[in-house]
């Protein structure tokens, strides 16, 4: 009897009922806004901050409404401007170059390897082309980030992190978002706490730090954030940033507290999850799996292979087999974009000059979800399945 799965590959776990009670607790009271607080009252959004704030081990943490927001927020607070070039990666999704875009700026597109990483020689290559570097850690892979800051360093350019996907990942120890200037997350829904739609944004630097609450919107109630510098910075850049209202609220601050508490929990099943698919695709006929580095710890809430140099025809023959029998794989090689999937050249608002290589490793690049609403033999189902399917394709059947 052929074997066929029959779960979500979009539905996420309920919210904690700790999450719901304290969103309870803010409804009941009614005091939304990050800055509508009772006498002595702290604010949900407030303590996030300082929470994942010490999570990271960054100084300074501000909530935002996106994790987009926080991206272009990022790079205002460093002072791109329109028309200048940013280098970001080439495999990404929209919001990164849509973040470069929403400034005037230029994205300038840097490769991508087998490892799903930022081509680092081709980075070397351009480094003098920008000041920024808008880093995607993108579907949570890693890149040597001590190499990476060694070609920034050396050239100059300002990091900062996308961490979207990389939320409780780490790079020889140290948090993702901790290397360059500024790291950004998500909290967006199919992201590693889920509050529907939300960001974060972390620094050490103090100057950039009071920038990115003034640019959110705090009016002049910075003094009610407890992961901001002092007033004395805010005194020198209040009169000069303007107000780009993006904070977040008290509600969504309230529902992502109690699932920050158990991210390392998550984490470990995410992991047990993302073992098993790997384990079960190792060494499948026309399958690359994607081996990663020692040094790197990582959160597979999502699962990525290489179907690599295959034709078109042979690709979406694995999808649509994979699709029948229940498995949804979304592919980077399409030449239209669809849903959450799309190329670098699909932003036709920034030049996308050839890029042979990175074009080959994307025509053969298949991605699919992990929602933890999956257990470990679902996952040992859908290998077997897209397993069977590649190899059928891949010998001819």
């Amino acid at each position: 009897m052929t074997e066929r799965f029959t779960g979500s590959f979009t539905q996420q776990e309920p919210i904690p009922e700790s999450a719901i009670d304290a969103a309870m607790q803010v409804l009941r009271h009614g005091r939304l806004h990050r800055y509508n607080l009772a006498p002595g009252e702290l604010g949900e959004t407030a303590q996030l901050e300082q929470e994942f704030a010490a999570l990271t081990g960054a100084k300074y943490c501000l909530a935002v409404a996106s994790g987009g927001y926080a991206m272009a927020t990022a790079l205002r607070t460093v002072g791109v401007a329109p028309g200048d070039a940013v280098l970001t990666n080439a495999f990404t999704l929209a919001p990164v170059p849509g973040a470069i875009a929403s400034l005037g700026a230029r994205p300038v597109y840097v490769g991508v390897t087998e490892a799903l990483t930022i081509d680092l020689d081709d980075l070397a290559a351009k480094a003098g082309q920008a000041d920024v570097l808008l880093l995607s850690h993108m579907r949570g892979h890693i890149c040597d980030m001590d190499r990476l800051m060694a070609i920034c360093d050396a050239a100059g350019v300002t990091v900062i992190e996308d961490c979207a996907h990389t939320m409780g990942a780490g790079w020889r120890g140290v948090p993702s978002g901790r290397h360059g200037a500024i790291g950004c997350y998500s909290t967006q829904t199919y992201k590693h706490v889920n509050s529907g739609e939300g960001g974060l944004l972390i620094t050490d630097d103090a100057e950039l730090a009071a920038r990115a609450v003034m640019l959110s919107g705090s009016y002049m109630l910075y003094e009610r954030h407890l992961a901001a510098p002092g007033p004395e910075v805010f005194e020198r850049v209040k009169y000069e940033t303007p107000n780009i209202s993006g904070r977040m609220d008290n509600l969504r601050a309230a529902i992502l507290r109690p699932q920050l508490a158990v991210l390392p929990e998550q984490v470990a099943r995410w992991n047990a999850r993302y073992d098993v698919l790997h384990d079960g695709l190792r060494d499948t006929p026309g399958l690359t799996v994607i081996e990663r580095p020692e040094d790197e710890t990582y959160v597979g809430s999502s699962f990525q292979f290489l179907l690599v140099d295959w034709s078109e025809p042979a690709v979406r023959s694995v999808l649509d087999r994979c699709q029948e029998r229940g498995v949804e794989l979304k592919w980077f090689g399409a030449a239209e974009p669809a849903g959450f999937t799309s190329r670098y050249d699909s932003w036709r608002y920034a030049d996308a000059p050839a890029m042979p290589d990175t074009d080959r490793i994307l025509a053969g690049l298949i991605d699919m979800r992990v929602p933890l609403t999956f257990s470990t033999e679902d996952c040992a189902l859908i290998a077997r399945i897209i397993r069977a399917e590649v190899s059928a394709v891949f010998q001819g059947g």
